[in-house]
């Protein structure tokens, strides 16, 4: 039986750029970053969590050959791959932060939903995140 996720993948373009984005501006810790000959296993996870962390997956040897890392590079920058959700307590007060550190990627400023109030935003890849404040929405 299947107890728990450990790892998700999303693909990036440069691993180092990926970790100063989801470590220095959106504030997740390193996890893991090993290198086993040209491979470097790189992840970020929600501080002090310890539970699922996100692999920072770059195209290329030795997952793939060099005619599907173009192809897969032009997908990610398009923003046409998978991207992540994360929840935070207090998504307005996040959006002004971010935007106070210079961040202007923003597909969507906080917006009030059923659910509760979430905002968009690609981090330099190109990939979709979501950040959701769970909850009724405030005005």
């Amino acid at each position: 039986m299947i107890t728990k996720l450990s790892v998700t993948s999303i693909y990036v373009l440069d691993k180092d750029e990926a970790l100063d984005f989801y470590v220095g501006m959106l504030g997740l810790e390193k996890g893991n970053d090993v290198t086993q000959g040209s491979y470097r296993w790189l992840t970020v996870r929600v501080p002090g969590e310890g539970g699922t962390e996100i692999s920072l997956e770059q195209p290329g040897a030795p997952l793939h050959d060099e005619a599907t890392a173009d192809q897969l590079r032009e997908l990610i920058a398009k923003g046409a791959l998978n991207g992540l959700v994360l929840i935070t307590d207090d998504v307005r007060g996040l959006y002004e932060s971010l935007k106070a550190r210079g961040f202007t990627d923003f597909t969507q400023e906080p917006t009030d939903h059923f659910y509760g109030t979430d905002m968009g935003l690609r981090d330099p890849s190109g990939n979709a995140v979501r950040i959701l404040q769970q909850g009724n929405a405030t005005a």
